[in-house]
């Protein structure tokens, strides 16, 4: 059912090249019925490898025959702990960053529906961040490829596995452009469009035989070696003190036996045995320094973490140049080649992931038109720098594009009618004529209060000072008379009292100004 589906739609798919795709070989992986590969057994030639071993190995990769360089490469990675951390730091960075599926240039409503729903789609993949991380394998090993098999799910063609397959499996067919292939008779077996995700990744420039960073690797590698090995035999030999055995005269074949099997044991047991009449004497162990062993390891690390992270503060901290300031400048030059390698796996995941779903599933007509895969790469600024500049610069009459703000914040565009966070709308200005209603209510209100909470008190004393004005005859009276009404009230009471009085007048004459 599968098939003849596929075959139904064969004419109307199209390969990012403009070729025809054969749709109906999607039914199942290319390499399903090739058990020679499946069955293949690595080779290791870094057993016993030597500078003239490696250097065959590379010969023979220039001339076409990848296998014993590629299998290098794993030996490498599977044997050198720090190659293997500080791949593994370069590989991991992508994981770690955002994606989005972007529409073309100038899109119209469609074109925008379709990125949306690609990108959905590329979401539900359940083995997503395995299959980012098989793609970077190609850092280190100068490609990589990936092999999809198809199905189909809620109506939609998926990828339903991603599987990664050996560099050995491929050879490379040389031509006006170099073409990656399987391994097979008359130039190899080309690579089914639609059927595979082929990452090719430049760490240096060159062919694709000499283009991995591990061909850069791999004499450090090979030093390194040599110096551990070296390194192992002095601690083995200097370490333990000599020991001599000593017989009598005249001894057989199997008393020498005897005794030299026992200084063996003496040696890994501390422990052992010996017939009467021989001797074990303990000397000094041999004076040496390990300090040029290590000295060389050291070297061929730090070149390694050189070419693989483009720095050594990143990973190898020596307490004496280890600063903040030098730490930060090599996380920057870190930042720059993780920007490069998300550079390159996206346009690879554009072509060979992303347009082969649209294509399946009818939401790309072209790869001119196609929806494309994209790292959100750019660091967010710093947000309170921007608040306070971006005010003060449009002040000035300086015109600065919102888009370009938004861009360097890091904060994306919002959609027609979503919800985006605002501050409350200020209250206009009022007119001259609401202004003076206003101010009116204000004194009103505020002398009317002044008027409700005085009025017990002075309402009170102005009839006293009225009875005591009209039955006093001088001055002198209506003061001394003033000072009996209320003998508990110090003068700054008084002071207190009139000042409030004074203000309730004059509110309220203020009042009765804008009445009139």
């Amino acid at each position: 059912m599968v098939i003849k589906t596929l075959r139904a739609m064969a004419a109307r798919f199209l390969n990012a090249d403009g070729s025809p795709v054969d749709s109906a070989a999607l039914a199942e992986p290319q390499t399903a019925h090739m058990a020679s590969l499946h069955h293949e057994f690595q080779g290791h030639p870094t057993r016993g490898l030597t500078p003239s071993k490696l250097a065959a190995i590379m010969d023979a990769a220039e001339q076409g025959d990848l296998v014993a360089q590629y299998e290098l490469y794993e030996d490498m990675e599977e044997k050198d702990g720090h190659i293997m951390s500080e791949m593994g730091k370069r590989r991991r960075a992508l994981l770690g960053l955002d994606w989005d599926i972007k529409a073309p240039n100038n899109p119209n409503r469609r074109e925008r529906n379709n990125a949306a729903a690609l990108y959905d789609l590329l979401q539900g993949l359940d083995d997503f961040e395995d299959m980012l991380f098989d793609v970077t394998d190609a850092i280190g090993k100068g490609f990589a490829n990936l092999e999809i098999e198809w199905h189909r799910l809620d109506g939609f063609w998926l990828p339903k596995t991603i599987s990664h397959r050996p560099q050995s499996w491929f050879q490379i067919a040389r031509g006006y452009r170099q073409e990656i292939r399987l391994r097979g008779a008359a130039g190899g077996i080309p690579l089914q469009p639609f059927g595979w995700i082929t990452h090719a990744h430049k760490a240096k420039s060159g062919t694709l035989e000499r283009s991995a960073l591990f061909r850069v690797l791999a004499w450090p590698y090979l030093f390194k070696n040599y110096s551990v090995g070296d390194l192992a035999e002095f601690l083995e030999i200097y370490g333990i003190p000599m020991r001599v055995g000593k017989y009598p005269s005249g001894p057989t074949a199997q008393e020498k036996l005897t005794l030299l099997r026992a200084l063996a044991q003496l040696g890994h047991n501390a422990a052992g045995i010996i017939p009467s009449g021989m001797e074990l004497e303990f000397l000094n162990a041999a004076q040496g320094d390990p300090a040029a062993f290590e000295l060389m390891i050291s070297w061929c690390e730090r070149t390694q973490s050189k070419a693989i992270l483009g720095g050594t503060l990143t990973s190898q901290a020596d307490g004496k140049s280890s600063t903040n300031a030098l730490g930060n400048v090599h996380n920057e030059v870190r930042m720059d080649l993780r920007d490069s390698d998300a550079l390159q796996v996206a346009k690879t995941l554009s072509r060979d992931l992303v347009y082969p779903i649209a294509m399946l599933n009818g939401l790309a007509g072209d790869w001119a038109r196609c929806p494309r895969f994209k790292f959100e790469t750019q660091e967010p600024e710093d947000l309170a720098a921007y608040a306070e500049a971006l005010p003060a610069l449009v002040g000035l009459g300086i015109r600065v594009p919102r888009q370009w703000a938004q861009e360097r914040l890091a904060i994306p565009e919002p959609e027609e009618g979503e919800d985006v966070l605002g501050t409350a709308p200020a209250e206009p200005a009022p007119l001259p004529a609401q202004a003076a209603a206003s101010a009116q209510r204000r004194a009103a209100s505020t002398a009317e209060q002044l008027d409700d909470e005085l009025q017990p008190v002075t309402g009170e004393w102005i009839e006293r000072i009225r009875a005591l004005v009209e039955q006093a005859d001088s001055l002198e009276a209506i003061r001394d008379g003033l000072l009996e009404l209320l003998p508990d009230m110090s003068l700054e009471q008084y002071a207190e009292a009139m000042a409030q009085a004074l203000a309730a007048a004059a509110l309220q004459g203020r009042h009765e100004i804008l009445e009139e």
